[in-house]
């Protein structure tokens, strides 16, 4: 299946060549999908808050998205910001011309079934993400969802679910 895209940050054409959420790298092993990681808040309700047509409209029912276009900390599921711009992104040559969204936007799409010549490059960034998940692990007790909130957080951009650490 082709998939049309025509917003605000690119005309692209891609094709899903996989099952939705099946078939993923061996190595790639996340621990959320898309949907709930726009459901629990992330990026200060700003990624997607356009909502973008190639998705499922279901992804948008619950989605902590930010009214007016601004981030807003309070949408994100530990309440602070953790990530840096997409200006910033680009400057550290993080995003792919095909994704400039980001790394999350490769994520959805993956997820959904879109096979491409970043998935390796990406999905060793998510792998490397990790120590993320160690420090916390290593520095926080299991109850205490208020340690080392940023961290957390990036964690859930990331497809990492710290509450369950």
């Amino acid at each position: 299946m082709k998939v049309i895209v025509n917003d605000s940050y690119q005309n692209y054409t891609y094709e899903i060549t996989e099952p939705s959420g099946k078939n993923f790298h061996p190595d790639f092993k996340p621990q959320l999908t898309p949907k709930e990681i726009l459901e629990l808040g992330v990026f200060g309700g700003v990624y997607f808050s356009d909502k973008p047509k190639e998705f499922p409209k279901s992804w948008w029912l619950k989605a902590k998205l930010s009214p007016d276009g601004k981030q807003h900390k309070e949408l994100n599921y530990f309440k602070v910001k953790a990530s840096q711009s997409l200006s910033e992104w680009k400057k550290k040559g993080w995003v792919h011309k095909d994704d400039p969204r980001g790394w999350f936007q490769w994520y959805c799409r993956y997820y959904l079934g879109r096979r491409h010549p970043d998935d390796e490059r990406q999905i060793k960034r998510w792998f490397n993400f990790r120590r993320h998940a160690s420090a916390v692990m290593n520095n926080c007790r299991a109850d205490d969802e208020h340690c080392r909130p940023r961290q957390r957080q990036a964690l859930l951009h990331w497809a990492y679910d710290s509450r369950k650490f």
